[in-house]
């Protein structure tokens, strides 16, 4: 399985105590984003991409993105990756599948976007999320 791993960087100077180490993760974090992949992998996802959100936002530490040849394709795929996740005994939320061209599956900490392909090109999120964002403010 080939997945691309986007890592990030956070902004020098933005009172964050330590910049987290390329490719780390929790052990309970690793193991169910590994698990999500493989499923991924088992529904022959294309394009599978693994962003690295830590020290980015708030909404999640890891965000995967792929993409389903069909509506059909798109709808399996998701299927399989909300069953992985239950497995490991997470919930989510999950949107878009009645129509199965963008499926979200929100679990918490791991964020999954199954597009079909004019969709996840016309979102572009690996741009918007891949490079170095600022970090978000907190209110104190």
């Amino acid at each position: 399985m080939r997945v691309a791993t986007l890592s990030t960087s956070v902004h020098p100077g933005a009172g964050i105590a330590s910049q987290p180490k390329i490719g780390a993760r929790a052990p309970l974090g690793g193991s169910i984003v590994q698990n999500v992949l493989n499923a991924l992998d088992e529904t022959k996802a294309e394009d599978i991409i693994s962003i690295d959100l830590r020290g980015k936002t708030a909404l999640a530490d890891e965000m995967i993105i792929a993409t389903g040849r069909s509506t059909v394709h798109v709808g399996a795929v998701a299927d399989k990756a909300i069953k992985a996740l239950k497995e490991a005994g997470v919930s989510a939320r999950v949107e878009g599948l009645p129509q199965c061209d963008w499926v979200l599956i929100d679990a918490g900490d791991i964020i999954v976007h199954i597009f079909r392909p004019e969709v996840r090109q016309f979102y572009n999120l690996e741009k918007m999320w891949g490079g170095d964002r600022p970090v978000e403010m907190r209110l104190v």
